[in-house]
């Protein structure tokens, strides 16, 4: 008895284990078959053991291990990425990671940090990201770093180092990314960064730090990539310390809402002794602008001026090298108020959301030949005879936004003075056509076309004129007439369209021949429309094609319209109202077989019947041929009939002898 007893005990503590490892062997994410994994957020105390040892990708975020030993990834050997990020870590003791020679990334991010071992990271031989952020440092030498010879990101923003004095023996071989924003460093010396000369295009990021004095020629003769000492307060003290310096990137920009000092004349003189490519100012304010506030910026190839609250750019340098210049959310209220001329070598430029209503006026960029990409968005523009007098001198120009602007008239060949475009955007823009012979008419390398949402006239016949290079447009949001595409429409002005897009148009019906023209008709975007037929006949003549019919009212299709489907082509039947009865079995059998022409079929249910409303049409099984009981049924009552009628006949037949 007492065997037994002991039998069902130990039984029962089987059945305890089972149903506390069970859970966790499903709680993990599998992201990748034996290889990435997602943990976060599961509460756990430690790693769960029925993750495989081959994993590489490990994310067990936001769980509990308050301490890292030798043992705790030691079974996952074949570790290359792995994220701590808020686990309550504390302390991280001696070999932790010694079994995990193939890691790379180790993210502590939001740990409180008490102690690292001196070999907390003996072992990857590959090491290349460390991420330490919001660890609750304050000293660089509490950082281990003899075993960190590989390491290329070193992340260490938002905690408490005073000082950038770097350890003996600081990594720089092949260091590319030192983070240490969001610190409290105030001071910079010419021993602290001694060490970083050993680094090649490095970018050392100091933002939000409240730097008040950085010693005299402390970076004289370093090479950076990146120099980013955004939303620190003084610029002044800032560009006197870096005299000497050569960087592809300065960032001395700020945030919206930061309380900055405004620039005046005389902040940036610092820079005529900096070298540097690509200057950001941007969320800063000038005090007052002139001339001699841009004196020393005329070898810049890249400016961002973004929401520095200009309203004009008067008396500036000649900017020869200037390349790409941003003027976003400023108060320009002319675009000729950007005076142009200065800088004659410009191929981008921005000016979007502009805060005042922008006159495009006349010629304002004739002396910008060499313009390739010019961005006027949401800039509240508005034009009565638009545009080419507006883009005069831009025989170059090959991208050109408009979108999200008022009312643009075109009355003649809208833009013949950029014959080159490429691309061109009208999004939310209402466009208003006034000529016969289509406003894009001279556009012959146009490639993409967006008019969508922009109440254009869709009656007209020669939008897409002489548009023989236009491979994608996007009509969406547009109405056509009586909600009908018909076979005679302007898409046949453009026969090479691969891409054309009508969502959100309030279809109702498309002519058979609608797309009879373009043969090379890769993608239709056919969503959110009113259609109640699956109008896949339409582009029976193409092959491999992408049809979107999501968010309409389709409810059965016939299985012919399918089997036109050839080659690899995909159609999306989400959002509609798809019956799932006997009389949609086509479709039905159909979609089983063909289940990888089918996209987003997690969304793609029966509407109809109520009892099978939700439900996954893959998931569905109707019988709807007849029953051998009842096909026996029927035969034996035609039968009957048959015998029945034969004997009535021949009774008959006998009655007419008799009365003969």
């Amino acid at each position: 008895m007492a065997c037994c007893t002991y039998c069902w005990l130990l039984m029962g503590l089987l059945g305890l284990s089972y149903e506390v490892s069970k859970p966790l062997n499903q709680m993990c994410t599998e992201l990748f078959t034996n290889r990435s994994y997602s943990c976060e957020g599961l509460g756990l105390t430690e790693l769960p053991e029925q993750l495989p040892f081959t994993t590489e990708v490990l994310d067990f975020s936001f769980n509990f291990l308050y301490t890292l030993q030798h043992s705790t990834f030691s079974k996952l050997k074949a570790l290359v990425h792995l994220d701590l990020t808020r686990c309550q870590i504390n302390w991280v003791y001696e070999g932790t990671f010694e079994s995990n020679i193939y890691l790379e990334t180790i993210v502590f991010t939001g740990n409180n940090l008490l102690f690292l071992a001196r070999t907390a990271f003996t072992g990857p031989q590959r090491l290349k990201h460390l991420d330490l952020t919001q660890t609750g440092i304050t000293k660089l030498t509490f950082i281990p770093m003899q075993d960190l010879h590989n390491i290329e990101t070193l992340s260490l923003g938002g905690n408490y180092i005073q000082s950038l004095e770097l350890p003996p023996g600081f990594p720089t071989r092949k260091l590319k990314y030192l983070d240490l924003q969001m610190n409290i460093i105030q001071t910079i010396s010419i021993r602290d960064i001694k060490a970083l000369k050993q680094a090649n295009n490095l970018t050392l990021n100091l933002r939000g730090n409240k730097i008040m004095h950085i010693e005299p020629k402390a970076f004289s003769s370093f090479f950076f990539y990146n120099l980013d000492f955004g939303s620190c307060i003084n610029i002044s003290v800032i560009l006197d310390g870096l005299q000497g310096v050569s960087t592809v990137v300065l960032w001395l920009g700020s945030f919206l809402g930061a309380d900055n000092p405004p620039i005046q004349h005389s902040t940036l003189q610092g820079i005529c002794n900096i070298s540097v490519d690509y200057l950001t100012l941007q969320y800063r304010t000038f005090l007052e602008f002139s001339g001699d506030t841009f004196q020393c910026l005329s070898k810049l190839k890249r400016l961002d001026l973004t929401h520095t609250s200009l309203s004009e750019l008067l008396d500036l340098p000649q900017m020869n090298l200037l390349k790409e210049l941003n003027l976003n959310q400023n108060r320009f209220s002319n675009l000729c108020d950007i005076h142009s001329s200065a800088f004659p070598s410009l191929t981008h430029l921005y000016i979007q959301k502009n805060y005042e209503a922008m006159d495009l006026n006349s010629g304002c960029l004739e002396s910008l030949s060499k313009l390739q990409h010019l961005d006027l968005s949401r800039s509240h523009i508005e034009s009565l005879d638009c545009c080419s007098n507006q883009l005069r001198g831009l025989n170059g120009l090959q991208h050109l936004n408009l979108s999200y602007n008022h009312n643009l008239s075109f009355h003649n060949t809208a833009f013949n003075e950029c014959p080159n475009l490429e691309v061109l955007d009208l999004t939310f823009t209402h466009i208003i056509i006034s000529n016969s012979q289509g406003p894009f008419h001279n556009l012959h390398s146009l490639k993409i076309l967006n008019l969508s949402f922009s109440r254009i006239d869709t009656s007209k016949q020669n939008i897409l004129q002489d548009l023989n290079s236009l491979l994608v447009l996007n009509m969406n949001g547009n109405r056509f007439e009586s909600g009908t595409i018909f076979s005679d429409n302007f898409f046949q002005k453009a026969p090479n369209l691969e891409v054309l897009t009508l969502a959100s148009c309030q279809l109702l019906s498309i002519e058979a021949k609608a797309f009879f023209a373009l043969k090379k008709l890769k993608h239709v975007d056919l969503s959110h429309n009113k259609l109640i037929a699956f109008s896949s006949d339409v582009f029976s003549n193409h092959r491999n094609i992408y049809l979107n019919f999501a968010n309409n009212r389709i409810h059965i299709i016939p299985r012919d319209l399918l089997t036109s489907l050839s080659g690899q082509s995909i159609i999306n039947l989400s959002y509609n109202p798809l019956e799932c009865t006997c009389s949609n079995i086509g479709l039905l059998t159909w979609y089983k077989q063909n289940i990888d022409k089918i996209e987003d079929s997690e969304e793609t249910v029966c509407s109809e019947p109520k009892s099978l409303e939700g439900m996954k049409l893959f998931s569905i099984n109707l019988s709807c041929g007849y029953s051998t009981a009842r096909t026996a049924l029927i035969t034996l009552v035609v039968i009957i009939v048959i015998v029945v009628t034969f004997i009535l006949i021949i009774r008959s037949l006998k009655q007419n002898q008799h009365q003969i």
